[in-house]
C-alpha cells in the first residue's frame, strides 16, 4: 500500500510560517495602518472545493487576517477553482478581469491567489500567468499543506510564485479550519480519484486516490458532534471506495459508517458522492441498519444507454444500477436518490438519450443535476468526434428537464400528510417567521415559525408542496 500521509513533524514545519506571517502582517498592519489585514475568499464548484476553502480560511485567520464580503476592500483575494466544466472555469477568468482591474486602479497593494483544480491543468495555469501577470500566488490541488509557507513567500517576494507540483497528492491532517457553519459539517474521507472516466478531468487534477486514516475521520466527527454540530456529510470523489488503500481490510466504508453512527450525540451522517460500480448490497445493508445514516443516495448515473456509459468508462451497465435501485429502495423507507446526467456525450444520439429519459421515469430521482456534455481538454472524450450540435443538445436538456419537473411535483405531493423529522437551518431573507430545513431524506421544508426552532430537529407535519419544497406545520 501507497502511504500518501504527510509525518506530524512536516507539517508542524509547515504551520510554523503561520506565525511567520503573522509577524510580518503585524508590523505592516496593527504597527503602520492600524487595522487588521482583510482577505476575501470565493470557492468555485464542489462540496470539496468548500471543504479545502474552510482550510485556507483557518490558516489565514492564524495569521492575523480577518474576512470581508467585499473583495474591493480586500488586501488578500483567493479564488478557489473548479475544473469539472467549462462554464465554471469561464467565470473564474470573468471574475479574475474584474478582479485585476480593481488591483491596477484602486488597490495596488493588493495580493491575490489563485488555487484548486482549475489551475493544476499546466495549460491553465500557463494561460492566467499570461493574462493577469500581476496576480501573487497560483497553486494546484496537491500542496495546501504548504499555504502558509507560499503566503510566507507572496509577502517577501516581488514576483510571481507558481507551484503546480504534478503528484498524486497527499493527506496532510492538522490543518487549521474555519468552517462556514456551526450546524453542518463536511468531513473529507478520500482525495482524488482512480475511475478516469472519459469525460471526467478530476483524477487528473486531483491525482490517485487516497483515504484518511480510519481513527482521524472518528476522531474528527466526534469533536464536532461534541462542538454541537448536527449534520455531518462525508466527502469523497467516490466515497464507496473508502480504504481500498489502507493496510487493514476492516477499513473499509461500511465499517466507517458504523463506527460514526455508534458515536454518541443527536446528529445524521450524509455522504457525497457514491459510484455504482461500487455500491454494493452490504453497504446498502448497512445504511439501512445505522439509524444516523441519512435515507438518502446521490448516486450518479450519467447516461441511460449502455452504449454511451461504455463510451464513459462508467465500468457498469445500466440494468445494473437499477437493480441497486430496487434493492435500496425495498430495504430503506422513503429513501430518495438524486443524480447526475451528461446530455450530448459525444456519439449520442437521441435514441439514446431517449433511453436516459426512462430511466429518470423508471427511478423517479428526487432532483437531477442535468449538464449538457463540457468537452475537457485531457480526457479521452474531448477526442471523439461530437456531431449533435449544441442547440439540439439544449433542446434535449430541456426536455429532460421537464420530465423532471412532473416527477418532483409528485414526489412532494406524496409527502403531504406525513409527519418528517427536519433540520432547521436558514430563515427566509427579510422575514421573521418563515424557516427552511431539510427532511432526512434531503427534502426541504419550509414552515412558519419564531426562529426558536433554528438549528435544531423538529418534527414537522407536510400540509402542502410545490416542485421545490414541502410545507409544514412545526409540531
Amino acid at each position: 500500500m501507497m502511504n500518501f500521509s504527510i509525518d506530524k513533524q512536516e507539517i508542524f514545519l509547515e504551520l510554523s510560517y503561520i506565525q511567520k506571517c503573522r509577524q510580518i502582517l503585524h508590523e505592516e498592519f496593527i504597527i503602520k495602518k492600524k487595522r487588521k489585514p482583510k482577505f476575501f475568499l470565493h470557492s468555485f464548484g464542489c462540496q470539496g472545493n468548500l471543504a479545502e476553502s474552510e482550510k485556507i480560511k483557518g490558516m489565514l485567520l492564524e495569521m492575523g487576517y480577518e474576512p470581508t464580503n467585499n473583495f474591493k476592500n480586500a488586501d488578500f483575494v483567493i479564488f478557489n477553482t473548479c475544473a469539472v466544466r467549462e462554464s465554471a472555469q469561464n467565470r473564474v477568468i470573468g471574475n479574475l478581469g474584474i478582479l485585476i482591474h480593481n488591483k491596477e486602479h484602486f488597490n495596488k497593494d493588493m495580493k491575490i491567489a489563485v488555487c484548486g483544480c482549475m489551475v493544476q491543468q499546466n495549460s491553465v495555469a500557463q494561460k492566467i500567468k499570461r493574462m493577469f501577470p500581476s496576480i501573487n500566488l497560483v497553486f494546484g490541488t496537491h500542496v495546501l499543506h504548504k499555504f502558509a509557507h507560499m503566503v510566507f513567500d507572496v509577502l517577501n517576494a516581488k514576483k510571481t510564485i507558481y507551484s503546480i507540483e504534478n503528484s498524486d497528492g497527499v493527506v496532510a491532517e492538522g490543518l487549521p479550519i474555519k468552517r462556514d457553519s456551526c450546524l453542518k459539517a463536511f468531513v473529507p474521507i478520500s482525495y482524488g480519484c482512480n475511475n478516469f472516466c472519459t469525460y471526467c478531468i478530476v483524477p487528473y487534477v486531483k491525482g490517485r486516490e487516497r483515504s484518511r486514516k480510519f481513527k482521524e475521520i472518528i476522531d474528527e466527527v466526534q469533536n464536532l458532534v461534541k462542538q454541537g454540530y448536527k449534520e455531518i456529510t462525508l466527502l469523497g470523489q467516490n466515497v464507496n471506495s473508502y480504504g481500498f488503500d489502507l493496510e487493514n481490510d476492516n477499513f473499509n466504508f461500511s465499517n466507517l459508517l458504523i463506527a460514526l453512527n455508534a458515536i454518541e450525540g443527536n446528529f445524521r451522517i450524509r455522504f457525497l458522492t457514491s459510484h455504482p460500480k461500487n455500491l454494493t448490497k452490504n453497504l446498502i445493508n448497512t445504511i439501512a441498519n445505522c439509524e444516523k445514516v441519512c435515507n438518502h443516495i446521490h448516486l450518479p448515473v450519467q447516461s441511460g444507454s449502455n452504449k454511451i456509459l461504455k463510451k464513459m468508462n462508467r465500468n457498469y451497465e445500466i440494468e445494473t444500477y437499477l437493480d441497486l435501485v430496487d434493492y435500496a429502495k425495498s430495504k430503506l423507507k422513503g429513501l430518495t436518490i438524486s443524480t447526475d446526467i451528461i446530455v450530448g456525450f459525444p456519439g449520442e444520439t437521441y435514441v439514446d438519450f431517449k433511453q436516459t429519459l426512462d430511466v429518470v421515469k423508471t427511478v423517479k430521482f428526487s432532483y437531477v443535476f442535468g449538464f449538457i456534455f463540457s468537452k475537457r481538454e485531457g480526457t479521452k472524450a474531448a477526442e471523439m468526434e461530437d456531431l449533435i450540435p449544441r442547440e439540439e443538445k439544449a433542446k434535449w436538456l430541456n426536455e429532460l428537464i421537464n420530465c423532471q419537473n412532473k416527477i418532483c411535483d409528485e414526489i412532494n405531493k406524496s409527502f403531504i400528510g406525513k409527519t418528517e423529522q427536519v433540520l432547521f437551518e436558514s430563515k427566509l431573507k427579510n422575514s421573521n417567521n418563515i424557516v427552511f430545513g431539510r427532511t432526512n431524506s434531503n427534502l426541504i421544508v419550509r414552515c412558519e415559525d419564531d426562529g426558536l426552532s433554528l438549528n435544531k430537529f423538529k418534527q414537522v407535519k407536510i400540509i402542502d408542496s410545490c416542485r421545490t419544497f414541502l410545507v409544514g406545520e412545526i409540531l
